[in-house]
């Protein structure tokens, strides 16, 4: 099974605003975005391949009203919180957070958590109170994938590594996935990788012999769990990426770089059509 996932990270803000969201009016981009793609991917076959869409919260409601019968995308939250509702427990006083009973009643069949921006506000809201030891966010970050799991949900679990923690790799990616995997359903985990130290402007991408020692790493780690490109499935790496044995699919965000930078659904269909070749 190949995992096509997409992470719309915050590209509704509109252009005006310092955003890069040329696709739709902010109330009709939820909407906009599965309009614009499950038709052309009922093209896959859906026991090879599946697709799924992680929304900003907000947009979740008209994403999943425009979806159609048989569509093959899901649609996934930006993270759940690491505590839930429960009957007869807290029915909901979470000001601010996520809970994954909510995304879960919004129509929601996954989440993502780990994501390199996660982690890093975690590291940073954590430094300010003094503590030290970082790897409490991994710790943080298991609750959040036991609430979601909780709630049937599945998950993508993104671990990586820094250019500082590059050098110890092994260490910092093995704690990740230890202390995130511990006591959860592996079943219905993806791991997505992101070397972080390759991902940003005037940085040189990870090659195609780093990433399979890489993949390999965490299938060997985790008894063989799928593992996805997390660093960005573009159209200039796809075919590179299809080529790697080791890895399930791939993380997409940007599609334009260049230009009027941004996402842009026929250049997300034309990136999944080179990976898959088809």
């Amino acid at each position: 099974m190949k995992h096509i996932y997409l992470n719309l990270k915050r590209f509704d803000v509109p252009v005006e605003l310092g955003g890069v969201n040329r696709l739709a009016p902010v109330r009709d981009w939820g909407a906009a975005v599965v309009n614009g793609t499950q038709e052309a991917l009922k093209a896959y076959d859906p026991a090879k391949v599946e697709f799924v869409q992680y929304l900003p919260e907000a947009h979740l409601l008209g994403a999943a009203a425009a979806l159609v019968p048989g569509s093959p995308v899901r649609l996934g939250s930006q993270g759940v919180y690491r505590m839930n509702t429960a009957v007869g427990g807290n029915f909901g006083a979470f000001t601010t957070n996520r809970p994954a009973s909510i995304v879960k009643a919004m129509g929601c069949t996954s989440t993502l958590i780990g994501h390199c921006e996660e982690r890093n506000d975690k590291k940073g809201i954590l430094a300010e109170a003094g503590v030290t030891d970082m790897s409490a966010v991994n710790r943080l970050l298991n609750q959040e994938i036991k609430c979601a799991q909780e709630a049937g949900l599945t998950v993508l679990y993104c671990i990586g590594e820094t250019s500082e923690e590059q050098p110890e790799w092994e260490k910092v990616l093995g704690e990740q996935l230890d202390a995130g995997l511990e006591g959860v359903d592996k079943s219905r985990v993806v791991i997505g990788y992101e070397p972080v130290w390759s991902i940003g402007p005037g940085k040189t991408p990870a090659g195609k012999d780093y990433i399979t020692k890489i993949a390999c790493f965490v299938k060997e780690r985790t008894g063989g769990m799928d593992v996805v490109y997390g660093g960005g499935l573009k159209a200039d790496n796809a075919a590179m990426l299809a080529s790697i044995e080791e890895i399930d699919g791939g993380l997409i965000a940007l599609t334009r770089f260049q230009g009027e930078i941004g996402f842009y659904p026929e250049e997300y269909l034309e990136i999944i059509r080179l990976y898959l070749g088809e």
